[in-house]
C-alpha cells in the first residue's frame, strides 16, 4: 500500500484533495492533530493509502495539480519514521472497518465534521474513523454504576493516583448509597500515608454515622474484612501511590486479589490527556481495576479521553465527579450522558444532576 499524508485547516479539506488526487479507492488510514513541529502546515495530518494496482491494471499516479492553498503534502523525513507504524495500523483497521473505503458511496455522504468534533475533543481517531463509518458512538463503551461484585455483600475499593479524589468520592457514595439505603455500611481506610488523612474520613465518617477502620497492613484489612462480613457494603479507601511508590502497594495488591467479590475502581481526574490516563492505567495494573471512574469533570472541556481509553481497555465506566460537594456532586455514569460530553454538548458537568434533584424536590 502506498501512503501520502496531508496537512490541512480541516479533515473536509484533506479529504476532498485526497478525492481529486487518489481517487473513490484511497483508505482514510488515520487522522489525528498536526504535532508541534509540522502545525505550520496544518491543524491536522491526515493519511490516506492506496492499494496497489492488480495484475495488468494501469498504476494509478496521483496528480499534484489543483491543490487548494494552504495544504501542503507531509514532508519525505517525517514519513519515512513511520511507515512501519502506519502499516500496522493499516492491518488493524482494515480488520476493524472490514477494509472500508474512505469515501461513501453516493447518497450516503461521511460526516467529515463530526470526525473534526470528535478528533478536536480527544477521541481516538480510530474509533472515530469506525463512528463516522456508522458504529453508535454509545456502542463503542460501557457504563457500569454498581458497586461491587458480591451476592450477600458488596465490597468496593477506590485505587489511584495521589490527589485523584478518591477519599472525597468514597465518602459521597458512602452517604448516596449506604446511608440512603440504611443499609449496614461500613469504610476501611488503608491510607496511612498521608497525614491526617485518617482523622478526616473518621470525621466526616462519624457525621455520616458510618462505622470507619484505619487499617495499616493488608493482612489487618483481611481482619476488618473478616471482622464485618456481616456489612452489606464495604468501601476500601486505598493510598495515592506516586510513579516511584508502586512496589510499596504491592503487598495490598495481592490481598485485595485474593477477593473476587472486590470491585476495584481506578479513580482519575478527567483533567488528564488521554497518554497520561493510559500511562496510569498501565501502572495500576497490578491492582486489577475493573471500572474507571472520573472526578473532577468540572475542570476540563474535553472528554474523548474518557471513553477512548475505557473502551480500548475494556474498562466500564462507573461514576462521574464535579466538586467537593458531599453528596451532591457525582452522578452514575451513563451513556447518553458521556455522549453528550464527547460530541461537545453546551450543558455543563454537573447541571444534569442538579436539574434531576430540583425535579426530585
Amino acid at each position: 500500500m502506498k501512503l501520502k499524508s496531508y496537512f490541512s485547516g480541516t479533515v473536509e479539506a484533506a479529504m476532498e484533495l485526497a478525492r481529486k488526487e487518489l481517487g473513490e479507492d484511497a483508505l482514510l488510514v488515520n487522522a489525528r492533530p498536526a504535532t508541534p513541529e509540522t502545525r505550520h502546515l496544518g491543524a491536522f495530518e491526515v493519511v490516506f493509502g492506496v492499494l496497489p494496482p492488480q495484475a495488468g491494471e494501469p498504476a494509478v499516479t496521483p496528480s499534484v495539480e489543483d491543490v487548494p492553498a494552504g495544504i501542503a503534502p507531509a514532508p519525505p523525513q517525517l514519513l519515512s519514521q513511520e511507515i512501519a507504524a502506519m502499516k500496522r495500523e493499516i492491518e488493524g483497521l482494515a480488520k476493524r472497518l472490514g477494509a472500508t473505503r474512505a469515501f461513501a458511496p453516493p447518497g450516503d455522504p461521511p460526516q467529515p465534521e463530526l470526525y473534526s468534533r470528535l478528533v478536536a475533543n480527544e477521541f481516538d481517531a480510530t474509533l472515530a474513523l469506525s463512528v463516522i463509518q456508522g458504529t453508535p458512538l454509545q456502542d463503542v463503551f460501557e457504563v457500569d454504576a454498581s458497586l461491587g461484585l458480591g451476592i450477600q455483600r458488596r465490597i468496593a475499593a477506590f485505587i489511584g493516583p495521589p490527589g485523584a479524589g478518591k477519599t472525597t468520592t468514597l465518602v459521597k457514595l458512602a452517604a448516596r448509597y449506604g446511608l440512603a439505603s440504611r443499609r449496614p455500611s461500613q469504610i476501611i481506610s488503608t491510607d496511612v500515608f498521608r497525614i491526617a488523612a485518617a482523622d478526616q474520613l473518621r470525621s466526616l465518617a462519624s457525621i455520616l454515622g458510618i462505622g470507619c477502620d484505619v487499617v495499616e497492613t493488608p493482612l489487618a484489612l483481611a481482619q476488618a474484612l473478616e471482622e464485618h462480613r456481616a456489612r452489606d457494603l464495604i468501601l476500601i479507601d486505598t493510598p495515592g501511590l506516586a510513579r516511584g511508590e508502586m512496589e510499596d502497594g504491592a503487598d495490598l495488591a495481592r490481598l485485595l486479589s485474593t477477593y473476587p467479590e472486590i470491585d476495584a475502581h481506578l479513580v482519575l481526574p478527567a483533567s488528564m490527556k488521554r497518554a497520561d490516563i493510559a500511562w496510569v492505567i498501565d501502572r495500576y495494573q497490578m491492582f486489577k481495576p475493573r471500572k474507571l471512574l472520573f472526578t473532577r469533570l468540572d475542570e476540563t472541556r474535553t472528554f474523548g479521553a474518557l471513553v477512548s481509553e475505557s473502551s480500548r481497555r475494556a474498562l466500564p465506566i462507573s461514576f462521574l465527579c464535579t466538586g467537593q460537594q458531599i453528596p451532591d456532586d457525582i452522578e452514575p455514569a451513563t451513556k447518553q450522558r458521556l455522549t453528550e460530553l464527547v460530541l461537545g454538548a453546551t450543558t455543563q458537568p454537573g447541571e444534569a444532576l442538579a436539574a434531576a434533584a430540583g425535579a426530585g424536590a
